[in-house]
């Protein structure tokens, strides 16, 4: 059986981890970020949930008073 020749592993793994370094820096390099963020502004009026607009009140009647 013939032997394996591993003489040029290191030269092909090198070169594939130079490939991948340099073909993710080109695809960060693409986006664009903010230059400065701006905070959001929260507002502090209160909305309404769709609930809230049907609700209707129910009495326990454990909150009732005694007769």
């Amino acid at each position: 059986m013939p032997q394996l020749d591993t003489s040029t592993w290191s030269v092909t793994i090198l070169s594939m981890v130079l490939a991948l370094f340099i073909v993710f820096q080109l695809k960060v390099s693409k986006y664009k970020y903010p230059e400065t963020p701006t905070p959001k502004s929260f507002s502090l009026s209160k909305k309404l949930m769709p609930w809230e607009e049907k609700w209707t009140k129910i009495c326990s009647p454990l909150l009732l008073p005694q007769r």
